[in-house]
């Protein structure tokens, strides 16, 4: 059967890891072997979608969303799965997808080790039977959740389970537990005695960068682990990594699980738990800092908390980066608010060191640019599309009965060799020379047609872009909208010069490069 599509849809958790018979390669080669037993879709095309790692509890599988876009294209006739929990052990949504879904687009479902297949049940849904799998799957589901938890919990009670990654200052000892790395202990014994001693996170940061100290990302990246981009970091440690520290029990030697639990089962979303509920070990591996000099530091370190505050808004939040570092600029909230460069604050010989603009004067650059842009597509001179536009149909009219009656002169040519009027060879010469005019007329009907195209295409774009025009001249101010619609980010460097890099081509198309001083 031609052009009938297969999907192999093939699932497997972390779960389902440990179980031999679950393997991506054994789900494989069941899938293909039933599907070329089928004998009434000989010859179909079988194509594969592998979710490899992913819950079955919810459908955020890249590989589902990929197959269930197909079905909604109509590109695929039937789908294949090892059994109803490969597809999903959501009992609500399988059967939606099941019930509503498939049979809409006409799609065929087969689950293997259940012996199911749509196209048996001649409309219906398999009934009361389908149904309690469909619980099954479910409650298996959650029931591992639960068990799989526990067991996990036992670990973390007895202190064996080690997380992958250790904190700055430890690595993975000979046992599998955390010890002092002595490259990098010493630092963080500095980190607690210069706040011990009084220092803010900010000096901090500076005595780390006077003496050198790689931040914890570039001594990953000196050791082999490039998990991190460290081309903005410029040896100078963010406060936030310095203010984690301090507040890390794990320096003590505590051993600390469980922070933080997962908000749905199969889901990804995390939440911090209550401290109290925390499981710690005390002495369970060498400490770096004495629990004493820890409780000092946490003293002195501000933990109140204040109600949450709404954010503030402005119209360039999130957008201004500095142009020599890279790192976004901070809004400091001041009678006269300004954008500033804190992140080189330590480095004296940066470039962007002390680099600051004035909110006002940038966002009255940034909408000058913005107005002079909207003047120059609105007061363009109008080429008369719609004449160019005419002008091109009536050519493509023209080609296209051109065409036509060259196809025509084809067939009378050959009714005329049938009934003896034309011999052979005259009929051979004739119709080579009307294949040659024939392709001429169809390449340059192809040209003119993508040439129109093309022009329908730069329509819309004119179009769109006096829209956002008119928008920005109406506005006459910069506002969120137009931030949000038109601008990605904006880079300042020392000396007021500003950069933009847009947000969307079809105002700036045709537009010189807008970088302001």
């Amino acid at each position: 059967m031609s052009n009938y599509v297969i999907a192999l849809y093939i699932r497997l958790s972390l779960e389902d890891s440990k179980v031999g018979s679950m393997s991506i390669k054994n789900q494989k080669a069941a899938l293909h072997r039933y599907a070329g037993s089928m004998e009434d879709v000989e010859g179909a095309d079988v194509v594969e979608f592998i979710d490899n790692g992913y819950s079955g509890t919810n459908f955020e599988r890249p590989a589902v969303q990929e197959l269930l876009d197909r079905v909604r294209t109509e590109a695929v006739n039937c789908i294949i799965v090892k059994d109803f929990t490969r597809f999903g052990r959501n009992s609500i949504e399988v059967g939606y997808f099941m019930e509503r879904v498939f049979p809409l687009y006409g799609v065929r479902f087969i689950s293997v080790n259940d012996g199911f297949d749509s196209a048996e049940l001649h409309g219906d849904t398999g009934g009361i039977s389908v149904a309690f799998r469909y619980l099954a799957t479910e409650f298996y589901s959650r029931d591992l959740s639960v068990k799989y938890k526990s067991a996990k919990y036992v670990k973390f009670r007895r202190g064996e389970y080690q997380s992958k990654v250790c904190p700055y200052g430890y690595r993975k000892g000979a046992d599998g537990r955390m010890e002092p790395d002595e490259e990098t202990a010493p630092n963080v014994r500095l980190i607690f005695e210069l706040a011990r001693d009084g220092h803010t996170p900010r000096e901090i940061v500076k005595a780390l960068f006077e003496r050198g100290i790689l931040t914890p990302a570039e001594y990953k990246a000196a050791h082999g682990f490039h998990g991190h981009d460290i081309s903005r970091c410029r040896h100078i440690w963010p406060e936030s990594s310095v203010a984690h520290i301090l507040d890390d029990e794990r320096y003590t030697g505590t051993y600390i699980m469980g922070k933080r639990e997962v908000t749905e089962v199969g889901g990804h979303r995390v939440r911090m738990k209550e401290e109290s509920q925390w499981i710690k070990i005390p002495n369970r591996h060498p400490a770096i800092v004495s629990r004493e000099i820890f409780e000092q530091v946490r003293a002195l370190q501000p933990h109140h908390q204040s109600p949450k505050k709404r954010a503030r808004e402005y119209p360039l939040r999130g957008k201004v980066f500095c142009g020599c570092c890279w790192h976004a600029m901070q809004r400091t909230a001041k009678k006269q608010p300004v954008f500033l460069c804190r992140y080189t604050g330590v480095d004296e010989a940066a470039d962007c060191h002390g680099s600051k603009i004035c909110e006002g004067e940038l966002e009255t650059v940034l909408y000058d640019v913005l107005s002079r842009q909207a003047q120059i597509i609105l007061g363009a001179a109008d080429i008369n599309d719609a004449g160019l536009m005419k002008a091109k149909r009536d050519q493509m009219a023209v080609s296209s009965d051109l065409v036509g009656r060259c196809q025509e002169e084809k067939r009378i040519l050959y009714e005329r060799f049938v009934l003896g009027e034309v011999d052979l060879d005259d009929f051979k010469e004739q119709n080579a020379a009307l294949d040659w005019k024939f392709e001429r007329l169809r390449q340059a009907h192809a040209a003119l047609h993508a040439e129109t195209t093309q022009m329908e295409l730069g329509g819309e774009t004119r179009t769109k872009q006096k829209r956002l025009a008119r928008e920005v001249v109406e506005a006459g101010k910069l506002n969120q909208r137009l931030v949000d619609t038109l601008i990605e980010r904006v880079y300042v460097y020392p000396g007021d010069k500003v950069e933009i890099v847009w947000g969307t081509s079809d105002f700036c198309a045709g537009a010189l490069e807008h970088t302001t001083s």
